[in-house]
């Protein structure tokens, strides 16, 4: 006998608001309905445990068909199907969700009931969304249940009619829509099924194959698993990635449930910013890669899982931003990673040194963001200087304090972010016994400003900010061996021929072995212009200028000779000289750079 009705709805707008707004991707609704036909499934298998249902499991994995003739999409379980009165409770009660009551009637006898807890409401209604109509035929497991078909057209008007059907379960079959044709490609369902379903734990068969993985390593217990499990699901994650440096399998029961493997990848010098590699699951129904909420900004560049039941399918970002548990999923995060990385120092420091290059980017970017994790950090992250040595900050410390602390007793770091441009301050520096660090990442820049403002007395100046002993502010000063008169003459003639108010010429007394001329930018003056550059392209201070200083070193012999030569050399040889601190530093490009190439073809000559 059929039986019509109408849907319990309060408003019969309801339709066009699900097929519009109910979710901001259409292909979603694939989602929904295989994560109710898993729903279905599993609890026909507590039932089992429990002895509520006697009969045989047999083969329980899901279905999904397409019939291109028939334009229809079925999605197909063994679960423990809907008798015709179920689905007037069920279906037409819209957002009254089955799984509540499951839950309820056996409560006592279920260790987590919001394992059960589906979308069995507005979720399934999201099928409306790419379909013209919608079919469900269904058997319940129940003794002498007969099988019946639920029909909609997408309006408030149903009708459920006795049916057959020989197999327990559930076939919801969706007669797609002509503006939804695309869900009849096999290839555009199997991409959907890959990222929403990949994992979960109900076989999957579609176009004759499994296309998931029911237990995923996240799922077992890390005493379970080898090194090699953990790489090989790496590699099922991102098929063409170099192996992981390593991982942290988490795994927490209170005070919020949450499971799943975090991996350290390696991070090339290029400062890969890849921040959606973090997959959310919950009950291994994939969520979303947008994690910021829920992992700490500074792990972003990490890859991997996390799956909590805790955070419900439907997830927001204002969900994640206000939710309770989901911060204490961040914080569990930076603490499991934390003692992660200081167990990894701790127990074999020459393979953390090792890893250092990619670790280095996470650590230092924890540092700037987490204050909580800077003081634990402090204690393993690691400076490296142009010899590849790696020290602590205080191992650094102690080893550089005596010769490079200045009369303030301030404590100087020297640095290089590019060895081969800089190696003529590099050299210099080390022959004063002036130890130099590598920071070479653009993040380095704001971890070196950071650093200062944690540590007292403590000073970073890039290696070519200055002449090495007037960096460090010795009171060490040379005697020229030029008089007043030459100086000022040398001042005069340098100012000339740079011609620019930009360069700032000074004639220094330095050693004989340095530079004639050293063309250098202070470090205050070049932070201030990098800083400038950054937030997103706007510049907040208006176009700072370059300023250069250039230090024209008195007691080098080229000195002598401009000061003796005529008035035509003079010039000539300081524009050189100039020139040739330009090229030190990278700044003689174009014409300049093709003008000094011929001078010294025709020196040379």
């Amino acid at each position: 006998m059929e039986e019509k009705g109408t849907l319990s709805i309060h408003t019969e707008n309801i339709f066009p608001i699900i097929k519009k707004f109910l979710y901001s991707d259409h292909e979603i609704f694939l989602r929904e309905l295989v994560s109710n036909a898993q729903d279905a499934t599993q609890k026909l298998k507590k039932l089992s445990l429990m002895g509520e249902f006697k009969g045989e499991l047999g083969d329980l994995k899901l279905k999904v068909k397409i019939d291109e003739v028939a334009k229809t999409l079925t999605i197909s379980d063994a679960g423990i199907g809907l008798t015709a009165d179920e689905m007037k409770k069920y279906i037409n009660q819209i957002a009254f969700s089955g799984a509540t009551e499951f839950v309820e009637k056996f409560k006592d006898k279920i260790e987590n009931p919001q394992d059960l807890i589906g979308k069995f409401g507005l979720g399934f209604y999201s099928a409306f969304m790419v379909a013209e109509r919608v079919e469900i035929l269904s058997l319940s497991y129940k003794d002498g249940a007969e099988a019946a078909l639920w029909s909609c057209t997408g309006t408030t008007d149903y009708a459920i009619t006795p049916a057959t059907k020989s197999e327990r379960g559930t076939d919801i079959v969706l007669y797609i829509n002509e503006e939804s044709a695309e869900f009849l490609e096999k290839s555009r369902i199997s991409s959907i099924l890959t990222k929403y379903c990949k994992f979960l734990p109900i076989e999957i068969e579609f176009d004759e194959k499994i296309i998931n993985n029911p237990h995923p390593i996240w799922t077992k217990q890390p005493a379970d698993l080898k090194d090699e499990d953990y790489v090989n699901f790496y590699k099922e994650l991102y098929p063409f990635s170099e192996d992981p440096l390593f991982w942290i399998h988490l795994n927490v029961d209170y005070p919020f449930n949450l499971t799943g493997v975090l991996y350290f990848p390696k991070v090339k010098q290029e400062f890969e910013l890849q921040k959606n590699k973090i997959q959310l699951y919950s009950r291994q129904v994939f969520i979303t890669d947008e994690v910021k909420d829920v992992v700490p900004e500074f792990l972003m560049l990490m890859h991997g899982v996390i799956d909590s039941p805790d955070i419900p399918l439907n997830v927001s970002r204002s969900y994640l931003q206000a939710d309770g548990n989901v911060k204490k999923i961040n914080s569990h995060i930076t603490k499991k990673v934390g003692d992660k990385l200081a167990e990894l120092f701790k127990n074999d420091r020459p393979s953390y040194e090792s890893k250092w290059d990619s670790l280095g980017l996470f650590v230092k970017y924890g540092m700037i963001t987490d204050d909580k994790f800077f003081e634990k950090a402090k204690d393993f992250c690691l400076f490296k200087n142009i010899d590849n040595q790696y020290f602590t900050i205080d191992e650094y410390r102690e080893k550089v304090q005596v010769v490079q602390e200045d009369k303030n007793n301030n404590i100087v770091y020297l640095y290089t972010n590019d060895e081969g441009k800089q190696d003529s301050y590099i050299q210099s520096a080390k022959k004063k016994s002036y130890d130099v660090l590598k920071f070479e990442t653009p993040i380095d820049n704001h971890f070196v400003s950071h650093i200062e403002r944690k540590l007292d007395k403590t000073s970073f100046k890039r290696i070519d900010s200055d002449i090495a002993d007037k960096i460090i502010e010795k009171d060490v000063i040379l005697e020229s061996i030029l008089s007043d008169s030459q100086k000022e003459e040398l001042k005069t003639l340098f100012d000339k021929v740079i011609n620019n108010k930009n360069y700032a010429v000074q004639i220094e007394a330095l050693s004989a072995d340095e530079m004639p001329v050293a063309v250098t930018l202070p470090e205050f003056m070049r932070r201030m212009k990098e800083m400038n550059m950054g937030g997103g392209g706007m510049n907040f201070m208006g176009a700072m200028p370059d300023s250069y200083t250039v230090a024209v070193n008195a007691n080098h012999a080229i000195m002598q000779k401009i000061l003796a030569a005529n008035e035509d050399s003079k010039e000539l040889i300081a524009k050189y000289a100039f020139d040739l601190g330009l090229l030190n530093q990278n700044l003689l490009t174009g014409a300049a750079l093709t003008n000094f190439i011929n001078k010294s073809v025709n020196l040379v000559s």
